[in-house]
């Protein structure tokens, strides 16, 4: 399966089928996330955890009592380097149908905390279950999913632009990114919000965050996760396509629409 097959075929599992994560499995994604870099260079904690022996909940989640979580140091573009490390790890697992949802708010987040062993000025932003999906999804799933309009996108001219703001971007002008950009737009957000906004310049990738209010607290921006998801699946699609990139962090200065925050820039070498 090609990335781009990968990420269209993973959705949110909140409902597994009551197996036990294998140890075969555990093992493969520990050893995977020890071995995740992102273009922050920063260290992430990662473990996997028993519900059962931790006292672990969540009430969107049945059947599985395994679950992944990271932890960081609080500094800056932590945010962006979660997401984009935390993604490459979901990626993996969806590869041999282990299911996974991204989780920041709908859990018992001081119970997690303390088995992560959480030190003052760290953060565990997000956790995720893990487990093989069960045959249907439960009702209250279904629900939550047709909510959000989980398996829709917003217009790609809608989120990609051309040189600037003011000129969006087409299918036909993208050329041979196309597929990378449609990778980005496929990329899961919180509540399904997208945020990401790609300005294309050359052979340079403006990212930017489209910021919707509520998504801050404590000086913590869940967005900038959302943000690093993005990222990621720009370079899955840099790869994939056997090009070589690096990031810069180089505010272009374009005018931007309100409520708009430029993130970073992916440049092709």
């Amino acid at each position: 399966m090609n990335m781009m097959d990968l990420i269209k075929s993973r959705r949110s599992v909140r409902t597994f089928d009551g197996r036990s994560l294998s140890r075969e499995h555990a093992e493969m994604i520990l050893a995977f996330a020890k071995d995740v870099e992102n273009p922050y260079d920063l260290s992430i904690t990662w473990r996997i955890l028993s519900a059962k022996k931790h006292g672990l909940s969540s009430p969107v989640i049945v059947g599985t009592d395994a679950y992944i979580a990271g932890k960081m140091r609080r500094v800056p573009h932590a945010e962006e380097a979660f997401g984009f490390s935390f993604e490459k790890i979901v990626l993996y697992a969806q590869s041999f149908g282990v299911g996974t949802t991204w989780i920041a708010g709908t859990m018992k987040r001081s119970a997690f905390e303390k088995a992560m062993g959480l030190e003052e000025d760290e953060v565990m932003p997000c956790v995720s279950p893990l487990g093989y999906p069960a045959a249907s999804m439960s009702v209250r799933e279904g629900l939550m999913r047709k909510g959000v309009k989980a398996d829709s996108r917003i217009g790609f001219s809608n989120l990609f632009f051309d040189g600037s703001f003011y000129k969006p971007l087409t299918e036909e002008s993208a050329g041979e990114f196309f597929q990378v950009f449609e990778m980005i737009r496929w990329a899961p957000s919180a509540v399904n919000k997208q945020p990401w906004r790609v300005v294309m310049n050359g052979n340079e990738f403006h990212f930017y965050e489209k910021n919707t209010r509520g998504y801050v607290n404590d000086g913590w921006d869940l967005q900038k996760i959302d943000m690093g998801i993005a990222l990621c699946h720009f370079v899955c699609g840099a790869e994939e396509k056997g090009m070589k990139y690096h990031l810069e962090i180089k505010d272009p200065g374009l005018s931007v629409p309100e409520n708009t925050e430029y993130i970073a820039t992916y440049c092709i070498d």
